[in-house]
């Protein structure tokens, strides 16, 4: 075995523990050959609705290689974003547990940059890049590829000891390191994401229908929400957690220490009356930072405005 490879395997997940990662594990970096069928399929499938741009760089997503030259290693990391204190749903809209505060593209990416730079410290200068949610990276594959947790009936991410409610992120990177292993899967026979999905959108055991998702038609598509999610959005005005909510490993979540991932005030105090007033200058001063602003004013008005609407066809 190289012992420069297993020092250093193992100065990466200290590293990665004492900057706030609750998990860290590592891949070599290759050829995706099981999720290249598996890919391949729900884009036959049309899984991706509106979302065009997961057909792009259809090889990159499945060989690191290609996006970093010369990698050698995957470093997959999970950050918790479980919030200390849920927003009250009463006459409110909801939103996303990982939407409450500052926008978790940036604020995981300054921390990897940080990890990175005191790894360069100790180790020497080699060659990386840092992704969080960005560039064509198939993290959820990498992340179980290097045993962080096995993929659940969701097709989310789920680890035994604290759930699902954590971001991925990936330091792909060319230095040799020992590569971790799959871990094994704990859903058993339960179904209770697939059966709490208002929309029907789990369509079998690890495939989700993307276009039926209604995280989907509340940040990514960007025309008007179809029919089909009349009375079936359950007042989510951005994003959704049913399928998490209900997963049984969730009840293992505990609060994130990241001050950056407090609530906004904002959001706390606002109510569907609140909400419905919005204004584009509100809607920039409360969400400057926040990874709501993806669906610009126009989006979420337009999601608040179809929630409205099915609610009173039910009157």
């Amino acid at each position: 075995m190289n012992s420069a490879a297993e020092k250093y395997s193992h100065l990466i997940k200290a590293k990665a523990k004492s900057f706030g990662f609750q998990n860290c594990g590592i891949s070599k970096a290759d050829f995706l050959e099981e999720d290249a069928r598996y890919l391949e399929k729900w884009l036959k499938n049309n899984f991706h609705g509106e979302m065009k741009y997961m057909e792009n760089h259809f090889d990159k997503r499945l060989d690191p290689r290609l996006l970093v030259e010369g990698s050698k290693s995957v470093i997959s990391l999970s950050y918790n974003y479980f919030p200390e204190e849920k927003i009250s749903t009463f006459e409110n809209y909801k939103i996303s547990k990982y939407a409450y505060a500052e926008d978790y593209h940036e604020v995981v990416k300054e921390i990897l940059r940080d990890m990175v730079s005191e790894l360069q410290e100790e180790i020497g200068d080699f060659g990386f890049r840092v992704f969080v949610d960005s560039a064509p990276v198939l993290e959820r594959s990498w992340a179980k590829k290097s045993g962080i947790g096995w993929v659940g009936k969701n097709a989310n991410l789920i680890t035994k000891q604290s759930g699902s409610f954590y971001f991925l992120a990936e330091i792909i990177c060319d230095l040799d390191l020992i590569p971790d292993h799959a871990t094994t899967d704990h859903c058993g026979s339960c179904r209770k994401c697939i059966d709490a999905c208002p929309t029907d959108a789990i369509v079998s055991d690890k495939i989700v229908d993307g276009s039926k998702c209604i995280s989907y038609a509340t940040i990514e598509l960007k025309s008007e929400i179809p029919d089909y999610f009349k009375d079936r959005m359950e007042d989510w005005m951005f994003g959704c957690d049913i399928c998490q909510d209900v997963c049984p490993w969730n009840r293992f979540s505990a609060p994130n220490l990241q001050a950056k991932f407090k609530p906004n005030n904002a959001l706390k105090n606002f109510k569907k009356g609140e909400w419905k007033e919005l204004t584009q200058e509100l809607f920039s001063e409360i969400f400057r930072k926040s990874p709501v602003k993806r669906t610009k004013f126009s989006g979420l008005k337009r999601n608040i405005e179809f929630l409205n609407d099915s609610s009173e066809g039910l009157i």
